[in-house]
Order: C-alpha cells, then structure tokens, then sequence
C-alpha cells in the first residue's frame, strides 16, 4: 500500500488470554498543503495518494472551478523553508486557466482542518454555503430501485483494499444509477477527502456534473458530504449512518436526494424520495403492516 498504511508495534491484550507485542497496520495521515500559483489556499489532513484528485475536488467544492479546462497542472514540491530539502510530497502547488477567478486573501481557507472536518475553519457563517453550478434540480429525474441502493455498502466494503488491513479508513464510491457500474472508489482517513477525491477524478475525466449518478459513502452524511454532491451535480448521495439536520435541510434544498442508514434491507429517505422506487411486493407488505398498525 506504499504511504497509504504503515506498520506499528502495539501491545496486544486479550482478557483471559494475556498479553503480547506485535505489528498492527494503521492508516497514514498526513498534512497536504494545497496551494495555487504557489499562493498557500488550505491545509487538510489526509491519507496520502491521488492527491492532484483531492486538490481538484476541493476546489470544485469551493466553486474555484467547475470544468476540465479551469484547471492546468499540479505539482509536488517542498513546503516552507525546505531548502531544497528532499520532497515530503505533502505539498501540491496548482495552476489554474487564464481567466479564472482566484480566491482573494479573504476568501482563502488558510486553515488546518482534520480528518473529520473540513469546514470547521470557514471565516464565516456565511461562508459555509457555496453556490453550485451544478446543482441537481428536475432536469436530472434519475430513479433508482431501492433494492439497488441496498447493495452498495456491501459493494462498496468490498472494494475497500485498504479497510481491509487498517480498519480506519473512509470510502467514498460513485456508481452509474442506470448501468449499476462502479465508476470509482476512494479511501482517505477523512471522509469529504475521500469524496473531494471522487469529485477530482470526475472532473479530470470531463465527467461533470454527475448527472446519473448515486455517491455512496461508508459513514454518515454530514452537511459538507452533502454540499460537495450538489457542487458535482450528484442527484443522490447514500450513506450508511444518520445525516446531520443540516445536511437533510441542504438536501431538501438544493433537490438532492439523501438516503441515510443504508443498512440490510431497510433505509430512511430524508429528502426528494421521489428519486427512489419501491416494487410492488414490498410497498404491498408496507401498506399491510400500516392497515394492521391502524386496527
């Protein structure tokens, strides 16, 4: 896995059974200082790897950019005082089209998020809010079964290489609501990293917006998680745990579909359930159990 996991002695105890020392595999976290034209914009925290992808979905997310040809070239190179020290990678300097619209001073997200948060650091209220360009309305009436959206956590789990020797990674993965096709999958210590990943992927592959496609996500749906789909024109995010109120109030909103607690065969629609069908069997089963309940 390269810089994605690294190997760390632990002790080992097991009640019972006593105590022992051995190699456990962990998740990398790394900082990543994103910058444009060499002007420093923002510092996450992230599992190192597809790195030109997370710069490139943070700043769709950020509305810097919404096309392929915004954007022309990133490269690695030493942070602050290196002295031509050797690259640590954990620095990506990136250069935009002439023309587009640079984040003044003010707007900058000079600022260090975590693995869980990466609006924390917003200046503003205010700011929080990014007007979309692509953000999912009635053209895009893209519906899917219900019975297929129960399957994604577990085509998902099983796509997670690096979940799999860590058990402390995120994923995020964007399938094709008409074909069922997995277009791609993402790890990151930081869940809206994993996504931002999935969004850069899109737009290096002139894919946006994602019009006809259902993100799903390993953990809950958080108002950022929501925020980067509507920005990348995703119709329907799924998600294994609770949203927050905000994110369902975005969702609404904004004509996003949010399904959340994706979990066996069961899972709660908390905006635009028009998106999700039901077949006959099970809406027949549900009107039963409702005429007993009213008895």
């Amino acid at each position: 896995m390269g810089r994605i996991t690294t190997l760390r002695p632990v002790t080992r105890i097991a009640l019972g059974e006593g105590v022992r020392r051995r190699a456990d595999t962990l998740a990398v976290e790394e900082p990543l200082e994103i910058r444009i034209a060499g002007a420093p914009l923002a510092v996450t925290m992230r599992t190192p790897g597809h790195d030109v992808e997370l710069a490139i979905g943070f700043l769709v997310s950020e509305g810097v950019i919404s096309q392929s040809s915004d954007f022309r070239t990133a490269i690695h190179c030493g942070g602050p005082g290196t002295g031509g020290a050797a690259n640590t990678y954990n620095v990506l300097d990136t250069t935009l089209a002439p023309g587009v619209r640079l984040p003044s001073a003010d707007e900058a997200r000079r600022f260090y998020t975590t693995s869980s948060c990466g609006v924390c650091g917003k200046a503003s209220i205010d700011a929080v809010r990014t007007t979309s360009h692509f953000a999912p309305s009635s053209p895009d009436e893209v519906a899917v079964d219900a019975a297929w959206i129960a399957e994604l956590p577990g085509r998902l789990r099983a796509e997670q290489a690096a979940f799999d020797k860590t058990g402390g990674l995120h994923a995020a993965a964007l399938f094709h609501a008409v074909t069922g096709e997995l277009l791609v999958i993402r790890e990151d210590v930081g869940r809206h990293n994993a996504v931002d990943k999935v969004v850069g992927w899109a737009l290096q592959e002139e894919r946006l917006p994602l019009r006809s496609t259902v993100l799903q996500v390993s953990g809950r749906a958080s108002f950022e998680l929501v925020q980067k789909a509507v920005m990348a024109g995703i119709p329907v995010l799924s998600a294994v745990s609770a949203p927050s109120s905000l994110a369902v109030e975005l969702a609404d909103e904004s004509g996003l579909t949010l399904i959340g607690f994706v979990r066996g065969q069961s899972m709660n629609v908390y905006a635009h359930a028009q998106r999700v069908r039901i077949d006959a069997a099970t809406r027949g089963e549900s009107s039963a159990r409702e005429g007993q309940a009213e008895r």
